[in-house]
């Protein structure tokens, strides 16, 4: 605890205290309490179309911020055809796949028990009188029809969804189950409350690879709890915006961050603030085909530099705060072998960071994640093994560090839009 309680402070020394703390509470508005972020999954992460055919699709999600009623946001970002739900219900969760049927509510659309999303959209639900508590579990469960044509999905959830052949949306314990650690269609859960949302952009280490599934103990999911224990944060939501393998500038296995920043950022209800930790995949991916020149160095991190300054200036033209974390050490990993050339790119994007104007504070994740012994490595108390993701153990180090920044510098207020 000292460690961090000192880690911490290390970080506020970078960015002092600013003068207004976050918004306190206000008028009841929609604010986005879980979110995550969309792509098309790579054939290995995808369902087989067959096993989506009158099925139900029951996944299980944690909010950040309770509410006096919900909605949920479904997502065909990826379709190419509209797809058509036959059901969806939402739930209390009870053991590996079941739930408490006295919770069970049958969502509707527009009044109506289905819905058809078109291609490449997003569908909200009617809204839903019913409160929910932070922190607490929903079973969502989707009955398909016919599978999607182009699926839509976030394949690093690190929690277990359950398929099931018929309509069980309303089974208090599905029949015929198997499990996939996988989320299709849901993109979303929006309550009505007194606060805002912070959506964290990033990339696998926000994702939560090397947390423990179905654990809740991504480094945003030590944030949020912690926000709660600061008066000024309290109010506050965390929207975990990570996506495998993101990088800035190119697609990898999702879109880079610039072309989904809209719609994982921007489209959000109640945001006040992004902050992005993305960099580490652009940087190690420049040499995955071998050594480069030294020109090739200079122009990515150029580029990744406007990539960061186009986050900023995007946040603020919508009013929000943007903050920015330093890229954490992966010298030694097999994933990308590293050599001082990829190093001297990381320290030089680093370097900018710490020195740049263009967001409203810095949260120093290399000082924070460094190995003392040898700061071009990631701490070995807080590596996975494979020398670039972080374990649970510093997963909760990141999140409360970023918890005690957060409470301590102010964010916009958020967006009211009429709905």
């Amino acid at each position: 605890m000292k460690r961090i309680l000192a880690a911490a402070a290390v970080l506020l020394l970078v960015f002092p205290a600013l003068s207004k703390p976050l918004p306190g509470p206000g008028p009841a508005h929609w604010v986005a309490s879980w979110a995550t972020s969309q792509q098309l999954p790579e054939p290995k992460n995808a369902l087989a179309p067959e096993t989506l055919k009158d099925a139900t699709l029951r996944q299980v999600v944690r909010l950040s911020l309770g509410g006096s009623s919900f909605r949920l946001r479904l997502s065909n970002a990826f379709g190419t055809q509209p797809l058509h739900l036959l059901a969806v219900h939402v739930a209390r969760p009870e053991g590996a796949g079941g739930i408490d049927p006295a919770t069970d509510l049958a969502l509707t659309f527009a009044g109506q028990p289905d819905v058809i999303i078109p291609a490449g959209a997003s569908y909200l639900s009617d809204p839903v009188a019913r409160t929910v508590a932070p922190f607490e579990d929903l079973a969502i469960s989707i009955h398909y029809g016919e599978p999607p044509v182009g699926e839509t999905g976030h394949p690093g959830s690190r929690a277990t969804s359950f398929l099931a052949p018929g309509d069980q949306v309303s089974a208090a314990e599905l029949t015929g189950v198997q499990t996939v650690d996988h989320w299709y269609q849901i993109a979303a859960v929006e309550v009505t409350a007194k606060g805002s949302a912070l959506v964290v952009l990033g990339d696998s280490i926000t994702d939560g690879r090397g947390s423990t599934t179905n654990g809740n103990d991504r480094w945003t999911d030590v944030l949020a709890h912690d926000l709660k224990a600061y008066s000024q944060t309290r109010t506050l939501s965390v929207l975990n915006a990570g996506l495998g393998g993101n990088r800035l500038l190119d697609d990898g296995l999702g879109p880079n961050t610039l072309a989904r920043f809209d719609r994982d950022v921007l489209a959000r209800p109640g945001v006040s603030a992004v902050l992005v930790l993305e960099g580490i995949n652009d940087l190690g991916t420049l040499t995955a085909n071998g050594p480069l020149p030294l020109a090739d160095h200079d122009r990515l991190v150029q580029r990744m530099i406007a990539a960061y300054g186009q986050i900023a200036a995007r946040a603020h033209a919508q009013g929000l705060k943007a903050y920015i974390g330093t890229v954490m050490p992966y010298m030694g990993t097999d994933i990308y072998h590293p050599d001082a050339a990829n190093e001297a790119d990381r320290e030089a994007v680093n370097a900018w960071i710490r020195g740049q104007k263009r967001f409203d504070g810095v949260i120093d994740f290399d000082k924070l994640m460094a190995d003392p012994a040898a700061i071009d490595h990631l701490n070995p108390a807080y590596d996975t093994g494979d020398h670039l993701h972080p374990s649970p153990a510093g997963y909760r180090v990141m999140g409360k560090a970023a918890a005690a920044f957060l409470a301590h510098v102010k964010t916009a207020k958020p967006r009211h839009k009429k709905r």
